[in-house]
């Protein structure tokens, strides 16, 4: 298990796509692709990196502009975490996990030359996934905690006087105002 490395097990010819190409040109080449990202790559150095979640966050933030405006270098980040083809499969997992990404460019001499998946590493070698199993449970988690802390941000602690109906119940802040549960179902 140790002796496997990144290169026996990483996608060689991943989906790239040009700094300069716009979101929408990004978008399509996702889906008919069927890849969750693109690496942006100019004259074979990585550049950039994109996901899906990278371009629905435009599309929600920067709703005024046409996706046809945006150009993919312009919401990639600027830090990219990348892996030697080199590395064994534990260090990648290790790196996957301590980063929480799911993929990592494979790159050599600032050269790309693959990515490698989660998926990849459990086609390759199925009694990974506990390993890589724990990694979903913690970004599972989070998510979880997440969500929690909206809610405890939504509802108040203490009892109070509805600001709709009068009634006096556990309050909940909605649209700037303190309402009660009933009120709160009707809105």
């Amino acid at each position: 298990m140790e002796n496997i490395i990144v290169a026996d097990v990483m996608t060689r010819e991943p989906i790239t796509a040009k700094p300069s190409d716009d979101l929408l040109t990004c978008a399509r080449k996702m889906a008919s692709k069927r890849v969750g990202s693109l690496l942006l790559v100019d004259k074979k150095k990585l550049v950039g990196f994109i996901t899906e979640r990278d371009v629905l966050w435009a599309l929600v933030k920067k709703s005024k502009k046409d996706l046809s405006d945006i150009k993919a270098i312009d919401i990639s980040p600027k830090k990219i975490a990348t892996i030697k083809p080199t590395m064994t499969i534990q260090e990648a997992i290790k790196k996957m996990k301590q980063l929480k990404f799911e993929r990592l460019p494979v790159t050599d001499k600032d050269e790309l030359v693959g990515i490698i998946t989660a998926k990849d590493i459990l086609s390759f070698h199925p009694e990974f996934y506990p390993e890589l199993e724990e990694f979903a449970k913690i970004r599972e988690e989070e998510a979880k905690l997440k969500k929690i802390k909206q809610a405890k941000d939504i509802r108040s602690s203490e009892l109070g006087i509805c600001e709709e109906c009068g009634a006096r119940d556990f309050l909940y802040r909605i649209h700037g105002m303190l309402i009660c549960e009933s009120c709160k179902s009707s809105i």
